[in-house]
C-alpha cells in the first residue's frame, strides 16, 4: 500500500523558527541590539567614506588640481555605494555579532529558560573576535571567488545562485557558532558544525536571501541570530 511522503521537517522547522523570531522583533532587548548594530554599521561606512574621500582627493589632486572636488565627491559616492552593496552583509552581521549574546539571551529567556541558566555569557573580547573573524572570512572568500562571479556574469549563468550558496554556507556557520559558543566548549563547537551542517546551510541561505531584500535586510542578521538559537535548542532537546 502506497503512503504519502512525509513533508520535509527541516524547511518547515525553519519557517517556524522564522515566525518565532519575527514575533520577538518588538522585544526591548532586540530593539536595543538593532539600534546599536545599525549605528555601528553606519559609523563604519561613514569612516570608510571619509577615508576614501581623503585618499581619492590626494591621488587625483596631483593630476586634476583643486578643481577636481566635484569629480572626487561623485567618485567617492559611487565607491561608497558599491562598497555598501558588496560589504553590507559582512559589516551588518559582524555588528550584530558583537551584541549577539543579547539576542540569544532574549530568545532563551522566552523559550528555553532551563538552557539559559546553564549558559555562559561571552566576554566582549570573545564576541568581538567572533565578529571580526566572521567579517574577514566573508570578505576574503568572496574576493577569492570574485573572478568566478565575474566569469559567470559574463556567461549570464548562475552568478546570483553562486553568491547565495557561498554566503549561505558562510552565514549559517557563523550564526550557528554565535549560539554554540555559549553552551559548548571548543571541541563541542567544532563537532556541532559537522552535525548541523545541512541545517546551518538552510539557515544561512534563508538569512542571505533576507539580506538581499531592502528594508528587511536591516533586521535580517537579528532574525538569523534568533533562528539559530531556536535551531540549536530544538536539536539538543
Amino acid at each position: 500500500m502506497l503512503t504519502a511522503p512525509e513533508p520535509p521537517a527541516i524547511p518547515l522547522s525553519m519557517l517556524r523558527y522564522l515566525f518565532l523570531s519575527i514575533g520577538q522583533l518588538g522585544d526591548r532587548a532586540v530593539l536595543a541590539v538593532l539600534a546599536k548594530s545599525l549605528a555601528l554599521t553606519l559609523a563604519l561606512f561613514a569612516v570608510l567614506g571619509a577615508g576614501l574621500w581623503w585618499l581619492i582627493q590626494a591621488l587625483t589632486g596631483k593630476w586634476l588640481g583643486d578643481g577636481a572636488a566635484p569629480f572626487v565627491g561623485f567618485l567617492v559616492i559611487l565607491v561608497v555605494i558599491a562598497s555598501m552593496w558588496l560589504l553590507f552583509r559582512a559589516v551588518a552581521v559582524a555588528s550584530v555579532g558583537l551584541f549577539a549574546d543579547e539576542i540569544v539571551v532574549a530568545v532563551e529567556r522566552k523559550h528555553y529558560a532551563a538552557a539559559l541558566e546553564r549558559a555562559r555569557s561571552l566576554p566582549f573580547h570573545q564576541a568581538a573576535s567572533l565578529a571580526v573573524r566572521s567579517a574577514v572570512r566573508v570578505i576574503a572568500v568572496n574576493l577569492l571567488l570574485l573572478p568566478i562571479y565575474v566569469m559567470l556574469l559574463l556567461f549570464g549563468v548562475g552568478t546570483g545562485i553562486a553568491f547565495l550558496l557561498v554566503n549561505g554556507w558562510l552565514l549559517g556557520r557563523d550564526l550557528g557558532d554565535m549560539v554554540a559558543v555559549r553552551h559548548l566548549d571548543g571541541k563541542g563547537v567544532k563537532r556541532s558544525r559537522g552535525e548541523t551542517a545541512g541545517q546551518r546551510f538552510l539557515l544561512g541561505l534563508g538569512a542571505t536571501v533576507l539580506l538581499t531584500i531592502p528594508i528587511v535586510n536591516l533586521v535580517a542578521p537579528l532574525l538569523g541570530a534568533a533562528m539559530a538559537t531556536h535551531l540549536f535548542h530544538a536539536r539538543r532537546s
